[in-house]
């Protein structure tokens, strides 16, 4: 088989990828939080299998790579701000007693922004040099899962706790600013099984093990809060000392 043949195998994932994150902004339009997040970590696990096939297929391709960021900005842009949209708008209704796109009704509008950036963010990793082994800034996946995360676990205290659509407007100005953040964070790419070079990533996924063993679906938001907070902690500015 030819290069140009195989390199259709890891775009056919990344298409499936593409597939499930339209099929989540539907089902997200419903309020059908839980089946628009299974279909976002479908797009993750596609996401994650078209990089792997086509490393395994040295089946690289320039249309693949343009693909896999349109297909990320669907799945973990675009399905996501229509979860947070549907919620917003919720507690708009809620909160402040408005159902119409009219006045407070227009502040659901905001959760696209999360889109926007996820773009920007994308764009940037294409052509940034740096991010071959580690990242710098959240990534969409990342983002996509605490938003999922977020919406099935707690959509009712944040509907129906006073300030609750404010809290969700905070998270996405912070959230945004992470994806296109130069703050650095680790990859999960193993290049080896040896301790001493993966001990961040073995201490991420036992905790993370046990977060999701705990709290199911909705711990994915306090796995990618960990993340954030192990990856800060591990790429802290190292002080020189002062010289005398």
């Amino acid at each position: 088989m030819t290069n140009k043949k195989k390199s259709h195998i890891p775009n056919a994932v990344t298409s499936c990828n593409l597939l499930s994150g339209c099929i989540a902004c539907v089902f997200a339009f419903m309020g059908n939080y839980t089946v628009a997040f299974l279909f976002i970590i479908a797009g993750a696990v596609f996401d994650f299998l078209d990089g792997l096939t086509a490393r395994a297929l040295h089946a690289y391709s320039p249309i693949g790579k343009e693909l896999d960021s349109l297909a990320d900005d669907i799945t973990f842009g675009l399905a996501p701000s229509v979860m947070v949209f549907t919620l917003l708008r919720g507690c708009v209704g809620e909160q402040m007693g408005c159902d119409s796109f009219q006045g407070w009704g227009l502040l659901p509008f905001v959760a696209f922004i999360l889109t926007v950036f996820s773009a920007l963010r994308l764009a940037k990793f294409n052509i940034d040099e740096r991010q071959t082994t580690s990242f710098l800034g959240l990534p969409t996946p990342a983002n996509a899962l605490f938003w999922g995360a977020l919406t099935v676990g707690y959509h009712e205290e944040l509907s129906q706790t006073p300030y609750g659509m404010w809290v969700i407007v905070f998270l996405i100005a912070l959230m945004s600013g992470l994806l296109v953040s130069e703050i650095p964070m680790f990859s999960l790419k193993f290049h080896s099984l040896r301790w001493k070079e993966n001990k961040v990533r073995y201490l991420f996924l036992a905790i993370s093990i046990v977060l999701l063993a705990i709290l199911r679906l909705k711990g994915f938001a306090a796995v990618i809060g960990w993340y954030i907070v192990l990856s800060l902690l591990t790429n802290r500015p190292k002080v020189e000392p002062a010289e005398q």
